[in-house]
Formats: C-alpha cells, structure tokens, sequence
C-alpha cells in the first residue's frame, strides 16, 4: 500500500516535471523564433486576441486585421468580421484564398488611410463612416472597389482573382 503510494507520488512528480519542460521549452522555442510567435509579430501565435484571431493592427486611426489560410484563424475571422465596419475577402477563380495581397484604401477627398498588405485571404477594417476606395493588387492585377461604411453595422467586398 505504500509502495504505491509512493510510485504515485513519483509518477505525479515527473508529469509535473515533464509539462513545466515542455511549456518551457515552447515559450523558449518562440521567443528564439523556431515556431510560433510573439506578441510583437503579424501571426496569430502569440497574439492578445485568442481564439485564433490574427494581431490588430494599427496605421494612423485604422485598425486592420488580416490572415485565415488556416482552419482556426479562417473561422474566428469569419466569426468575428460582424463587430468590424469593414471585411474584404480575396480569391481565386474556384472560390481558393489568396495572401500576400497590396491593399491601399483612400477616403472621399483622396487620401490615403491604409496601405499594407493583407496576409490572408480576409482583412478586417475599423473605419469611420464615410465612402471609401478600395485598390487590391494581386501580382500584376489591380481592381477598384467603392464602398460605403456605414454609422452601424458592415458592409462587406469581394476581390476575385483569375489566377492560373
């Protein structure tokens, strides 16, 4: 009876030892880089937002958030793009998702608001109300979109690409 107390004793004292290790040998195998990532990164390993939601990130007054080639971020941006004014999606002919994606949005008067590059094949924007010009780039080809961001609520564009 005591011996296998013992043996449990020691069984639950090298699980625990062998978690502590393996949590920090991961936070030590992202902070060097070999997989996942920061919370200064665009990825979403490491990120404030959980549940698989890509970094926000900011450029002047406009947050942005882009990415979904994976299975857990695809589906929280999808579930998340109803609590931002703004969700762009980029594909291919056959409905494929596309990345690397140049988007460069200006305001009513011409002026630039966001300029980046979206890392998947949706990106979520916090605008103010007002018309916009959406230019999306996708290896040479470029197309123009006008939306209008409403006071409440979304509206929602879709670039599609006839790529080979």
């Amino acid at each position: 009876m005591k011996t296998q107390r013992n043996q449990q004793k020691i069984v639950a004292a090298a699980l625990c030892v062998a978690l502590t290790l393996g949590l920090a040998g991961g936070a030590y195998a992202q902070q060097a880089g070999v997989t996942g990532g920061s919370t200064t990164d665009n990825t979403s390993a490491g990120n404030t937002n959980g549940g698989g939601l890509p970094q926000v990130q900011q450029q002047g007054d406009v947050s942005y958030v882009s990415g979904g080639v994976g299975l857990d971020e695809s589906r929280a941006l999808q579930q998340a793009q109803s609590q931002w004014p703004l969700t762009l999606r980029f594909t291919g002919p056959n409905a494929e998702f596309l990345a690397d994606v140049h988007v460069r949005i200006v305001d009513a008067h011409d002026g630039e608001v966001l300029n980046t590059t979206s890392r998947g094949p949706f990106m979520l924007v916090r605008l103010s109300p007002g018309r916009y010009t959406v230019h999306a780039k996708y290896n040479d080809s470029e197309q123009t979109r006008s939306v209008s961001v409403p006071a409440h609520g979304n509206v929602k564009s879709a670039f599609i690409w006839n790529v080979k």
